[in-house]
């Protein structure tokens, strides 16, 4: 850190920031004071951008937050602590609080600096939100399906699956969206702040298939209740409110589309004579979601009786072993804490003297061999030393729906 970036920056909006840090840290200014060797009010000051922060006290504070001093030094107008946010709408007596805190002080570092990028890059995420939702007084179910339906026709989806969820609400929603390392309990995150739009953290300790279904819960509160922060905890409910009983029954209705769904597995019964667990293996993979999940959507839709998910459990169904006899694709999702674009504005930054090998670690949450390993392998994948350039589509591969492979002949595996 030089002088003259700390004799440059605003001493209001560095004291913004050093408040939200103290806070981060459940720590008093009477403790900072003694930490330092100071007056509690000089660090009154300090907050209020009434004193400057001195170069060697500020190295301190930040060792004390446990933050970077560029992070305290950012231009850029102090957000809404995230924590705060998400805090006040649990319990206060709700033991996972406490848990939430470290995560949800990392989860808006990370959007951020994903907005900070864009701002080196010049090239900012396009907010292509639709308008706050209404949905009280109907029917949840029927309102989810009204939601979903006309969000896939905003979003141009088509009645068919989508595959690549996350880069689809990042680059068509605008959506920033990461996949951190939560409390077990909770599933996901969101909050919204004017400077930094929508955006939302998934927990990636958990399965493929809830992971995509967090995302969709969150993305419903953000279409529906875009002003209010949520954590999502799992099980915290004895008995669901409204607005959780919409989001749960509008992940589903969203990746399987009523009118798509229907009439595949018309044309399979049709050209089968027959609906089979083989079907419903098949037809679960073609939407990348799981049996269950499937056969409770196609009951739900009452195409097969209610009931028909416990009898093919009962019969003692091995997924997996079907998937393989039925040589059928079983999609990892990513779980990577950072998008593919976010990788991308650091890496151009980073080759454009931006920022330097140091910076590019931290946005990147690498150290700094595995960070230009990553650098080198970008540019390697984009053409080399060429300039960077920066693609706002989103792949094709979101969007087009593979074809739904045929039933092998062969069915002595089914119960």
């Amino acid at each position: 850190m030089g002088d003259d970036q700390l004799m440059s920056a605003d001493p209001r909006r560095l004291g913004e920031r050093l408040q939200q840090a103290r806070k981060a840290r459940h720590k008093t200014q009477q403790e900072v004071a003694e930490y330092l060797g100071v007056a509690r009010t000089t660090v009154v000051a300090f907050e209020k951008g009434e004193r400057r922060v001195q170069p060697t006290e500020l190295v301190r504070l930040a060792s004390l937050y446990g933050r970077q001093v560029g992070e305290l030094l950012r231009a850029a107008e102090p957000t809404a602590p995230f924590a705060v946010q998400l805090r006040a709408t649990l319990a206060p007596d709700e033991p996972i609080a406490t848990e939430l805190d470290s995560a949800t002080w990392e989860f808006q570092k990370l959007c951020e600096d994903y907005a900070e990028l864009e701002q080196l890059a010049d090239s900012p995420l396009p907010r292509h939100y639709p308008p706050v939702r209404q949905v009280g007084g109907t029917d949840v179910e029927r309102a989810a399906e009204d939601l979903a339906t006309s969000e896939r026709t905003r979003l141009g989806l088509g009645d068919g699956p989508i595959l690549n969820l996350r880069e689809l609400l990042e680059h068509e929603v605008g959506l920033r969206i990461f996949y951190l390392d939560l409390p077990s309990a909770i599933s996901g995150l969101f909050s919204f702040d004017e400077t930094l739009g929508g955006c939302v953290a998934v927990n990636r300790r958990h399965p493929e298939e809830r992971r995509r279904n967090s995302l969709l819960h969150e993305y419903l509160h953000f279409l529906t209740t875009r002003y209010k922060s949520e954590v999502t905890v799992h099980s915290r409910y004895r008995r669901r409110p409204e607005h959780e009983r919409l989001a749960n029954a509008f992940a589903p209705a969203f990746l399987m589309p009523n009118a798509g769904l229907s009439r595949r597995f018309n044309e399979t019964k049709r050209r089968r004579g027959d609906f089979t667990i083989a079907d419903l293996c098949t037809l679960a993979a073609y939407y990348f979601v799981s049996v269950e999940s499937l056969t409770r959507r196609l009951e739900e839709l009452r195409l097969v009786p209610l009931g028909t998910w416990d009898k093919v459990r009962d019969a003692g169904l091995r997924v997996r072993d079907a998937r393989t006899l039925l040589n059928l694709p079983s999609p990892k999702v990513p779980e990577d804490l950072l998008t593919p674009r976010y990788v991308f504005l650091a890496v151009s930054a980073f080759q454009a003297g931006e920022v330097s090998e140091g910076q590019l670690a931290r946005y990147l949450r690498l150290d700094r061999l595995e960070a230009r390993r990553v650098a080198v392998t970008v540019a390697s994948d984009l053409g080399g030393d060429e300039p960077l350039t920066i693609d706002r589509s989103v792949s094709t591969a979101s969007r087009a729906a593979p074809p739904l492979p045929d039933r092998p002949a062969e069915e002595d595996w089914l119960p």
